[in-house]
């Protein structure tokens, strides 16, 4: 099993200096990747209509691609994970096109996680509708793939439209896995179809359990095997106890996870330190316990 920290965002200064401190501090211990996720627009809980969404325009996010150039520059070892993009309200082309460039700047140590999104004010303001998200994404990740290995590229969906083009260069791997992030019902049906791993929410094991069931019946009914679907779980230095960490840890290798990162947002830090003393922690327990 491969570990991994969650890049907090949404808790760290906008001072290059930090996240340059940060990232070489994780590859320093040992992490085998970071894992960043996406948001381009907050909206005001004051605008007309009002927001009660997790994330507000005073909530910092760094744009996903430019933040892991930065990073990729850093480090000759670590891999990096968008956990997740939302990739309903990006373009696929110039999504292709990003990705391919984190790809080559990593040497390959790139994973795609995308998702359908919640926000319907970011969504909208990014100019996409966000009642068709879900028809899209399918479309999006065939044209990714598409994209990510063939020369040249003609196809005519519902969505996209590409006449005889390509992008160069070409990424490292073709195509990049592409991953996918949630655990509705729909949201694992497509998983078990399109999927080359699962980034699942942090629920209760309890759920987790039955989300794990469900979507190997559906990896079964697609002719998979589960067993080739990566699995990439995710444990909080706010919610769960060093003891829970473990816990998590034995479960999800009995589920056959394949990575397990851990999250410090929203544990009470108020420096890089801090979160990277709960980084040096976490690392320590999980190597000490495989």
């Amino acid at each position: 099993m491969q570990f991994g920290i969650v890049f907090p965002q949404t808790e760290m200064s906008p001072n290059p200096a930090d996240i340059r401190a940060f990232t070489q501090a994780v590859d320093d211990m040992g992490f085998d990747y970071i894992l960043a996720y996406d948001h381009v627009l907050g909206a005001n809980p004051e605008r007309p209509g009002g927001w009660d969404g997790p994330y507000t325009h005073e909530t910092p996010f760094h744009e996903i691609f430019t933040l892991f150039a930065y990073m990729a520059a850093l480090t000759e070892r670590l891999s990096f994970v968008t956990g997740i993009l939302i990739l309903p309200q990006r373009q696929t082309a110039l999504v292709a096109k990003q990705a391919a460039e984190i790809d080559l700047m990593t040497n390959g140590r790139f994973r795609l996680g995308v998702g359908v999104g919640w926000n319907q004010v970011e969504m909208a303001g990014l100019g996409e509708d966000f009642g068709s998200r879900g028809k899209r994404i399918e479309e999006q990740i065939e044209v990714l793939r598409l994209l990510w290995s063939q020369e040249l590229v003609t196809y005519d969906g519902r969505y996209n439209t590409l006449h005889d083009v390509g992008i160069r260069p070409m990424p490292v791997q073709q195509p990049i896995p592409i991953w996918m992030g949630g655990g509705a019902d729909v949201v694992l049906r497509r998983i078990a179809r399109l999927a080359d791993g699962w980034l699942p929410n942090s629920y209760p094991l309890e759920q987790t359990a039955t989300q794990v069931a469900t979507l190997r019946r559906y990896l079964d009914d697609a002719g998979r095997d589960p067993s080739e679907l990566g699995i990439d779980a995710r444990v909080s230095a706010a919610r769960h106890t060093h003891a829970e960490w473990l816990k998590h840890l034995a479960a999800w290798r009995g589920w056959g996870a394949t990575h397990l990162s851990l999250d410090t947002m929203r544990a009470g830090y108020t420096s890089v330190q801090q979160h990277l003393d709960a980084a040096q922690d976490f690392i320590t327990r999980m190597r000490d316990a495989s």
